[in-house]
């Protein structure tokens, strides 16, 4: 079976190799099914980009082949399958850099193509072999340690020395960033307003602990150790980074917080200010990446007579976790991941909680999250099969987004199926559910808005068990001591918290840029799916994520841990490429369609 999936990629692979490099696109074309998908990090596009039918694949080719040279596509290991479905990994190269990719053949066609950049020729990572010796082995006066010239270094970037490369953002996303940019040598100063890396997740509510599981959430280049907790606490996460950051020898600016940042047309650089232990300092790097979060501003709703509230109210992101709430009367609106965790945390401490559910929410119970959607490629079942952490994350990128669904839908069915008396048990209880408006469930409701699921780790069993209670349907006003919904129930309260989301990230470049460039940028997030709080056009890729977006030199990165370690390596060489003055030609710079 292998011979025969082999021979049919290494037949296909041939045919591929020489119609590249004779720059013969419907050579190219014919190799591929009916209505096939490309889907491209950055190797030939400069770009996230995903090609779908064969319209687009020939005006990329068209557009790239010259400057791009693509060759030697070769297999990296034995293919799988057989001759009528067959799966491989394979290597490839470029004029400028080495890539790694996956391919799909249905009878000996093309159905995906992922290609991805791997390395840069002649800039690549100092490891393995390539490491640097770390010591000069002759003795002389005056010599200076390794920490005397770290801290030379250090004093010196931002000062005498200017980093190419400014981190808005110093949670998981601009650390892992930081790193794979520490690797590549780009000159990189990460700024985080907190006062030690890992304070972002430290001050969350108590009880946080992460509902991916350890195998998904791994940081570039060190993976957590064997031993680390599937689910690991908050603290935990915090300190990994404090330390992670340290060691990765990381220019982490902490206690300094960003207060404006403009583009200079005439120099090509942005000037970027910040405070600094309480002093004023001027950064002028060429290029800026905001890396704060997977959204922006907390959103709060207005609702008539807030002002007239008695008692507390605050967003989520300001919920503290613990203390003492016997007796109080809490009301949280909302009803997704955040909402369920500080109700399971307000119960725990003795208040009498009450969720407000305003639409359906999608929820999965965390067991079957792991076994059913996520086992085959982030488990010890998936690293005993050979799945790695970088291969999981490749074959999860495999699947573009128009397919996506396909495969993820069967999946939530048999959840649906398997968790039955539990979901009837929650609509008993009143609790409204839906698995996404297509069925196609978590992630994908994840990748569309961000929002509007739960990964049950026991709150949905305080909600069945209606020591969570439950008001479902729209407020409709609040009082001095009630929130009023739109039926005219009264929900008595001591304390309100919205759980009510986040706006998207361009939101904090309005503030630190300009509204203009923010709405220059446009929404981050989603990919145009026409679904709940994703509009359209169609657009196949998140927007403005890890890419060029449509103000030079301004980039967004961001995500969960799994999307911060995968697509941080993009990110890197495409800046790593501009400081060492490569070509970047980007096809098809995406267009602006949201404003915040």
């Amino acid at each position: 079976m292998a011979e025969t999936a082999n021979s049919t990629a290494q037949a296909w692979l041939t045919q591929f190799d020489d119609a590249l490099r004779s720059r013969n696109t419907e050579a190219v074309l014919e190799l591929f099914e009916e209505h096939p998908y490309w889907r491209d990090f950055v190797s030939f596009t400069w770009n996230l980009k995903t090609l779908e039918g064969k319209g687009q694949i020939r005006n990329m080719l068209n557009a790239t082949l010259e400057d791009i040279r693509p060759s030697n596509w070769t297999l990296a290991e034995d293919a799988t399958g057989d001759a009528a479905n067959t799966e491989a990994w394979v290597n490839f190269e470029t004029s400028q850099a080495r890539g790694y990719a996956h391919l799909r053949l249905r009878d000996g066609k093309c159905w995906t193509l992922l290609t991805t950049m791997q390395e840069l020729k002649g800039f690549e990572e100092k490891k393995g072999p390539r490491r640097e010796k770390g010591v000069a082995h002759h003795i002389s006066k005056g010599r200076k340690s390794w920490l005397e010239l770290k801290e030379e270094r250090e004093a010196r970037l931002g000062y005498e020395d200017q980093p190419y490369t400014v981190i808005i953002g110093g949670g998981q996303g601009g650390i892992g960033l930081g790193a794979r940019l520490r690797r590549l040598g780009v000159p990189t100063i990460i700024i985080e307003k907190n006062q030690k890396p890992g304070d972002s997740w430290r001050n969350r509510y108590k009880s946080l602990h992460l509902h991916d599981p350890v195998w998904y959430d791994h940081l570039p280049y060190m993976k957590f150790p064997d031993d680390w907790p599937v689910f690991a606490a908050k603290d935990k996460i915090g300190d990994w980074l404090e330390h992670y950051t340290r060691i990765m020898e990381l220019n982490y600016w902490s206690g300094t917080e960003c207060t404006n940042a403009t583009y200079d047309q005439d120099a090509r650089e942005w000037i970027v200010h910040v405070i600094r232990d309480g002093q004023p300092v001027t950064l002028r790097p060429k290029q800026l990446v905001f890396a704060l979060g997977v959204s922006g501003y907390p959103h709060v709703p207005t609702f008539e007579g807030a002002e007239s509230f008695l008692g507390e109210q605050y967003h989520s992101s300001r919920h503290p976790g613990g203390g003492d709430w016997t007796g109080k009367k809490a009301v949280v609106i909302g009803s997704n991941n955040s909402a369920h965790d500080i109700c399971a945390d307000l119960w725990e401490h003795g208040a009498d909680v009450t969720m407000v559910q305003r639409s359906s929410t999608h929820i999965a119970r965390s067991e079957s999250l792991m076994d059913l959607a996520l086992g085959d490629l982030y488990s010890e079942k998936a690293l005993a099969n050979g799945i790695t952490t970088e291969k999981a994350d490749l074959l999860f990128a495999s699947l573009p987004y128009r397919i996506l669904p396909d495969a993820q839908i069967p999946v939530y069915r048999e959840m649906a199926e398997r968790d039955a008396d539990f979901y009837s048990q929650l609509e008993e209880a009143g609790f409204e559910l839906d698995f996404g408006v297509d069925g196609s469930g978590l992630f994908l409701k994840y990748l569309r808005r961000g929002s509007g699921y739960y990964i049950d780790v026991g709150a949905s069993q305080l909600i069945i068990d209606g020591r969570v209670k439950l008001a479902n349907g729209h407020v409709s006003k609040i009082t001095g001591s009630a929130v009023v919904m739109d039926n005219g129930t009264e929900v008595e309260a001591d304390v309100i918290i919205y759980a009510t989301g986040y706006g998207s990230m361009n939101g904090w470049l309005a503030d630190l840029v300009s509204p203009e460039i923010a709405d220059s940028v446009g929404k981050c997030w989603g990919y145009g799916s026409e679904t709940p709080k994703d509009p359209g056009p169609w657009e196949g890729e998140l927007r403005n994520m890890w890419k060029p977006t449509n103000v030079e030199n301004l980039w967004i990165h961001g995500g969960n841990l799994h999307q911060s370690r995968h697509y941080s390596n993009y990110l890197a060489l495409q800046l790593k490429a501009r400081m060492e003055g490569l070509p970047t030609p980007v096809f098809e710079l995406q267009a602006s369609h949201h404003t915040r």
